[in-house]
């Protein structure tokens, strides 16, 4: 068993001494009833693991061994009363970290974080990482849930009432662990996206399942068996995205002549005709063309723009959402507030769903979104009349549609289901997103209104596919 660095050494412990004076007994059809108010004393979704996966194509596929034994389970606890009493500051401080939102938490912030470091921006690039991330997460938590209520092992402190925890156990069985199911997928995962980073991934991979048992809620054989069943499902999550058409070269050629985008070295040219998830490609929502570049309507739009009076607000907002801070950490952090707002973030079958979902929708919106840019080549404001000055300078790409609307859209819609009485509140900042970029002077109406459509229809499908993922 390894225990983080920060603790004291752990103390051996002679499991034969200590089984000499149990007499307890376990029993295998055990239903834990521990009782917290983030539970209300109702067992976590103990059908979960019927849930339909969007890669696996069976969780039998990943079912782990059954829990060992009833002496075996014995030594586990002697193990854990050990790690008890080394407990200390640094080890109540890890237990907190990682038991903060739902298991997947702090690895999508890592992800995100990670995906700036790399300096790759809200593009489909970066709604790649985050999708493969959520499935995998999302696919293995379900594949847990069905061999936790397989083996249904009881909780460690539900054997022994001696054991002291450092949190509410859940109110689920133990086994596998949640926590390291989560950390084998997410860190392999990782590891697939920034290779030169993967032993820092599977660092914090021990650190996330070591932290359950520093908390006395799950065995070693728990994390043992969650960290391997992650990593098997993560793995077959990478194949489908060695398929997934992402390091194909663009050999495409860019179109000249008048009313084209003029730019040089466009940003990700190939990205819609990527692999989606749900849509049965990039295309099937692609909107009509855009106003020509020489219309009325576009003159009208671009006049707007022209004559537009910025303020304060309108100023930070264009700024906000063009900044590292806009899109994905803010879509990402709302989506987590929601969870916790809801008591879904103790729930992990039900915060890994939406996760991947929003994940799933925010990916196809930009395919779609970059199949239709790079179908018409529509161009920038600032092409058609370089006297207009903008905010910032505009994004390496054609303008139609609207990226940000595409994928800000797309999921304000998956949000606006999962959670209905906040739809009206998601929906406004989502319409600020895409008039930010009108805002700025980078896009024009239409760019931003072919976005909401379209991004729309996407966030309706992957809806659609969630609802019927939980049927039963």
């Amino acid at each position: 068993m390894k225990v983080v660095s920060t603790l004291s050494t752990v103390v051996v412990v002679t499991s034969m001494v200590l089984l000499s004076a149990c007499t307890m007994v376990v029993d295998p059809n055990f239903q834990p009833q521990t009782s917290s108010p983030q539970t209300n004393n109702r067992q976590i979704e103990p059908g979960a693991g019927e849930w339909e996966t969007w890669v696996l194509a069976s969780t039998d596929e990943v079912l782990p061994a059954a829990p060992p034994d009833q002496t075996a389970t014995l030594a586990e606890i002697a193990e854990l009363k050990a790690l008890a009493e080394q407990r200390d500051a640094a080890a109540e401080a890890l237990v907190a970290y990682w038991n903060a939102g739902a298991p997947s938490y702090r690895w999508i912030l890592m992800a995100i974080a990670e995906h700036a470091q790399a300096q790759i921006g809200p593009t489909p690039r970066l709604a790649r990482g985050m999708a493969l991330l959520n499935v995998a997460v999302y696919d293995a938590t379900v594949a847990a849930w069905d061999a936790k209520y397989t083996y249904n092992r009881p909780r460690p402190s539900d054997v022994d009432s001696e054991l002291t925890t450092l949190i509410d156990p859940p109110n689920s069985p133990s086994y596998p662990s949640e926590h390291a199911v989560v950390a084998g997928a997410a860190s392999t995962i990782l590891s697939y996206l920034f290779p030169d980073r993967a032993d820092a991934f599977a660092a914090k991979a021990e650190e996330a399942a070591q932290s359950r048992l520093l908390a006395g809620v799950q065995y070693p054989s728990d994390v043992e068996a969650g960290m391997e069943l992650g990593r098997a499902v993560a793995e077959q999550v990478i194949a489908r995205a060695m398929t997934d058409g992402s390091d194909v070269q663009w050999d495409g050629t860019m179109p000249t002549g008048a009313g084209y985008w003029t730019g040089e070295n466009p940003v990700q040219p190939g990205s819609g005709l990527w692999k989606t998830w749900v849509l049965t490609s990039g295309d099937q929502f692609r909107p009509p063309p855009p106003p020509a570049y020489d219309s009325e309507q576009m003159q009208i739009e671009l006049e707007a723009l022209k004559t537009f009076t910025p303020t304060f607000a309108t100023t930070a907002a264009a700024y906000f959402w063009q900044s590292p801070s806009g899109a994905f950490p803010y879509t990402y952090g709302t989506t987590s507030r929601l969870l916790f707002e809801n008591g879904l973030d103790a729930n992990p079958p039900r915060a890994a769903h939406l996760y991947a979902a929003m994940s799933v929708a925010q990916y196809d919106a930009f395919v779609g979104c970059y199949d239709a840019k790079y179908t018409y080549w529509s161009m920038r404001p600032f092409q058609i009349d370089p006297e207009l000055k903008s905010l910032f300078p505009a994004p390496n790409f054609p303008s139609y549609p609207s990226a940000h609307s595409c994928q800000t859209s797309a999921v304000v819609t998956v949000l606006g289901s999962f959670f209905p009485a906040d739809a009206e509140a998601i929906m406004k900042v989502a319409e600020e997103t895409g008039n930010s970029r009108m805002w700025a002077g980078i896009h024009f109406q239409s760019d931003v209104d072919a976005g909401f459509a379209l991004g729309k229809s996407v966030g309706e499908l992957v809806v659609e596919r969630a609802e019927q993922m939980m049927q039963p």
